[in-house]
């Protein structure tokens, strides 16, 4: 007769295999996806004047290096700004930031490419509302409802992230400008405010100056992408 300890040790493995498969263990958590996306935490100060496209590119690199984010290799900050070229031709926003995808301080993904950014299938599927569109430092951007309301993003650019065709000033010549004078296209983060529900084309603003942008419900505010 086989002894029952033997019977004891043999019930006790055959349960704790049982469990086992009816309660795996969990499987290890994915490390969250590097920052690739922000709007940022301040203006440059000057209003609309950014010292161009490529002062604007170190505003979104400054501000990222002081938050500690490390980008990607391969990888660099670009403002999400349309400008006109010095030969005239136009510079279009959604070719400055490369091919995506693009995720914010907490790893949640705003869009997987460019089309699906500007909704080139469906408008504004994106991910940038108010939950998502943080800062550099992962925190909310004020929106309607918030005081002071900064949800007024420069861009410059039409729904599709191109610059706007005319003779009407939509970048405050070219983010050189702090006049009281000009204008600047700009999107709502919050996708509120003034009948537009688009983060990149929602109205144009009332001069290139602080005070300017700050009187239509902005403070100078920049998204920032990685471009790959």
């Amino acid at each position: 007769m086989r002894p029952t300890h033997h019977l004891v040790v043999l019930a006790t493995a055959v349960l704790s295999t049982s469990a086992a498969a009816q309660n795996p263990a969990p499987a290890p958590q994915q490390p969250a996806a590097p920052m690739t996306f922000f709007i940022t935490s301040v203006g440059k100060g000057d209003g609309a004047n950014l010292g161009g496209l490529a002062g604007a590119d170190a505003h979104c690199l400054s501000l990222a290096e002081a938050a500690g984010v490390q980008l990607p290799a391969g990888r660099a900050w670009r403002a999400y700004l349309s400008a006109t070229a010095a030969d005239g031709k136009p510079i279009h926003a959604r070719e400055r930031i490369g091919a995506g995808p693009w995720h914010n301080a907490r790893g949640a993904m705003i869009a997987k490419d460019v089309a699906d950014l500007h909704g080139d299938i469906v408008r504004d599927r994106n991910q940038i509302n108010k939950l998502n569109a943080l800062n550099e430092k992962g925190q909310p951007v004020n929106g309607v409802g918030d005081t002071p309301n900064t949800h007024d993003i420069l861009t410059g650019s039409d729904w599709e992230g191109r610059a706007l065709a005319g003779t009407l000033d939509t970048t405050c010549s070219n983010w050189t400008s702090s006049s009281a004078t000009g204008s600047a296209m700009v999107g709502h983060h919050d996708r509120t405010g003034g009948g537009s529900t688009s983060w990149n084309y929602a109205h144009a603003s009332r001069g290139c100056g602080q005070a300017n942008l700050v009187a239509t419900g902005g403070a100078g505010l920049l998204y920032c992408f990685a471009a790959n």
